[in-house]
């Protein structure tokens, strides 16, 4: 506890190596939560990362009895409220989209049933289904505030039956005012959800990433993407769909396509500002990198895009038709895609932003089917937007079938600093924390970071309450 309180003191970060089974997670929500009372000006925000679903239950119900604890030695409850934010998939209670198992087809149809111009066509035609939680939150959710208290994911789902209103969406708002927020790694350290979630959260606040012995291949599986033959069939066939549909509607509502191309005239800062509903098409690169410029005029235009996706999509396959091992760095691919069909560096750079624009003025409602495209342009970003610390692979062969062609390409991040700078960079502590964070001193290194604090508490087996015994039989 000294050395954390050395850390809050400092406002600084620090590395601590606590074995499991000391009582870590009580400890550091206890003098935490107790700083913060102590000091509300200094600490306004804990936000507690953890890997797991069953590892975030945990953390919540330590910090339910540790505020009961408060409750009864001062008979008053801590104004202090805590919550776990997780995926829609675990917080739903739409009786027909929580019935789903997969993440990504529950984030589709709910996007389906709240998109604004889903909404905004059922204010015309009332036979559009919508989501009546999502609806009931929207009218008067948005209006109050939590009642002090901790609150689990079985707590949301039945504060939002008992009001119709969506507890995910309940979560996302209230994390902007909860003092105390436990969720997963990905909410900070994944640019493309964190840049969307996270965004509001108060500087004056103490991370914490617990269970941290893995955070390097967090950082770096949130940077990087794999392409194989599969993903380049369906973007293909998504592109085709997308050329169809821009075509219908500029025979049918060319106006919208054109008020689009205005927006992107006017910025793309402006055209991106996603509503709060269109979270699955967030940017892939770290906030402000691309936002603060204007779209390059030769991919404006819908019809244009869409051509400019075909061209790199057939650069890609091309770049898949290998016999060995091609290793290369994002400037040589970049030179070989100018050569070979004319891409240059700067519209690439906007491709994820400019197919999200597309979409949502195509009002396409599931999102689903459109993941492959969608991931050729978080490819087409990032291979554009960093020069260091990334490196392109392309393998001939899957490792689960090495006799079976099966190109796929890799564009791996090197460097696992570059997803977590801007959590060090803005939040004034953060504590790494795990069993096993030996040797200290690599990860302030791979993580590019310099903690004031770096300490190591061992565990002793030289104690009274432990008795060896040796037991043996003789055979007769």
């Amino acid at each position: 506890m000294c050395e954390l309180k050395r850390a809050l003191d400092a406002k600084g970060h620090c590395v601590l190596e606590m074995p499991s089974g000391t009582g870590k997670t009580t400890t550091l929500l206890s003098l935490i939560v107790a700083y913060m009372l102590e000091n509300p000006h200094v600490v306004r925000k804990l936000i507690y990362c953890s890997r797991t679903v069953p590892e975030i239950e945990k953390v919540i119900e330590e910090l339910k009895k540790l505020l009961d604890y408060y409750e009864k030695q001062d008979s008053s409850y801590p104004s202090l409220t805590g919550l776990v934010l997780s995926s829609r998939k675990n917080l739903c209670i739409h009786p027909e989209v929580s019935t789903e198992r997969e993440g990504k087809i529950v984030d589709s149809k709910c996007h389906s049933l709240t998109a604004s111009y889903v909404r905004d066509r059922y204010n015309h035609d009332d036979t559009t289904p919508i989501c009546q939680y999502f609806e009931g939150f929207s009218m008067d959710g948005k209006e109050s505030i939590l009642p002090y208290g901790v609150y689990s994911m079985d707590d949301l789902k039945q504060y939002g039956r008992d009001r119709n209103w969506c507890p995910y969406f309940l979560a996302r708002f209230a994390i902007t005012h909860a003092n105390i927020v436990v969720y997963s790694y990905h909410y900070l350290l994944d640019p493309k959800i964190a840049d969307v979630v996270s965004k509001e959260l108060s500087k004056e606040a103490v991370v914490i990433f617990d269970e941290a012995h893995n955070i390097d291949n967090v950082c770096i599986d949130s940077m990087s993407v794999k392409i194989n033959r599969r993903i380049i069939e369906k973007s293909t066939a998504n592109i085709t769909l997308l050329e169809q549909t821009v075509a219908e509607m500029r025979e049918d509502d060319a106006k919208r396509l054109q008020d689009e191309y205005q927006r992107l005239v006017d910025g793309l800062k402006d055209a991106s500002v996603a509503r709060e509903t269109d979270v699955i098409l967030a940017n892939p690169v770290l906030p402000e990198e691309v936002l603060n410029e204007v779209v390059p005029g030769n991919i404006r235009n819908a019809e244009h895009f869409v051509g400019f996706l075909k061209r790199f999509l057939e650069y890609i396959k091309t770049r898949l038709r290998v016999q060995h091992v091609v290793q290369e760095t994002p400037a040589g691919f970049l030179r070989d895609l100018q050569s070979k069909v004319c891409i240059e560096r700067k519209p690439l750079r906007f491709c994820a932003e400019r197919l999200a624009s597309l979409l949502r003025t195509l009002e396409i409602a599931d999102m689903t089917d459109f993941s492959p495209l969608i991931l050729i342009t978080h490819l087409a970003t990032l291979v554009s937007t960093y020069m260091k610390g990334f490196s392109i692979i392309v393998e001939p062969f899957d490792d689960k079938t090495p006799t079976v062609s099966n190109p796929i390409l890799h564009f791996c991040c090197l460097d696992s600093s570059i997803a977590i700078k801007p959590v060090f960079d803005r939040f004034q502590t953060v504590v790494i924390t795990s069993g096993t964070l030996s040797p200290l001193d690599m990860y302030p290194k791979i993580l590019n970071f310099h903690p004031v604090i770096m300490s190591s508490f061992t565990m002793t087996l030289a104690r009274p309450c432990l008795l060896p015994m040796v037991s043996y039989s003789i055979m007769l």
